[in-house]
């Protein structure tokens, strides 16, 4: 299972260091370490500044789809602030990130947004017309974009998995977990770190 996970400057830090988490103790209680998990961006660079200010090393740059990971996670971060310099809103404006989700998308690639990571696959189409949920701040225009808003914390649509506000990325990472490893791998991870896992994920696959 490998996974990468796109970063960008002013993603929301728990969107992507939740998920990363939960992942990096998976592979290791699954037996082997079968696969990896890092920290991507879509030019090169060395570090990423969030949007609380942390700043995250980065492992490498997204592959071209061809050589894509098993899934590609995606954080909000800032989208109703309209930061214009570093924010999910600002990527969105920009169009690099979007159009890369939805050149992923379009090859095959399994995506998993959390928060408003969800906005930016609207931004390059990949919701239209799925079942998909988001932060609570950004659900209509989620629904106006043209996605199937579904009221729950986590949705499984298949190839495209979103998740609501900030600690639900774990919630979301876990429910991949037990999915790939099984329910003991994904129990164990959460008792590890002492998160209790909430509500039922929307899955009608």
């Amino acid at each position: 299972m490998n996974v990468d996970i796109l970063l960008y400057d002013g993603f929301d830090e728990l969107d992507a260091i939740g998920p990363y988490e939960v992942f990096d103790y998976a592979l290791g209680y699954a037996g082997d370490r079968p696969g990896r998990v890092r920290y991507v961006t879509l030019d090169e660079r060395d570090s990423v500044t969030a949007s609380h200010g942390t700043r995250v090393g980065v492992d490498g740059t997204l592959p071209d789809p061809e050589d894509a990971p098993d899934l590609l996670v995606v954080p909000g971060g800032g989208w109703t602030d309209r930061d214009e310099a570093a924010s999910a809103w600002a990527e969105a404006q920009r169009g690099e990130v979007p159009r890369a989700l939805s050149a992923h998308h379009a090859a095959g690639t399994r995506i998993a947004a959390v928060c408003t990571g969800a906005m930016l696959l609207a931004a390059g189409g990949v919701t239209d017309g799925r079942r998909a949920i988001t932060h609570a701040s950004a659900v209509e225009e989620l629904r106006e974009s043209g996605a199937n808003v579904v009221d729950a914390r986590v949705v499984d649509d298949g190839d495209l998995l979103t998740a609501g506000g900030v600690t639900s990325g774990i919630d979301l990472a876990l429910h991949l977990v037990e999915d790939a490893f099984g329910a003991a791998v994904a129990d164990r991870v959460a008792t590890v770190i002492e998160y209790e896992r909430r509500a039922s994920v929307a899955d009608e696959r």
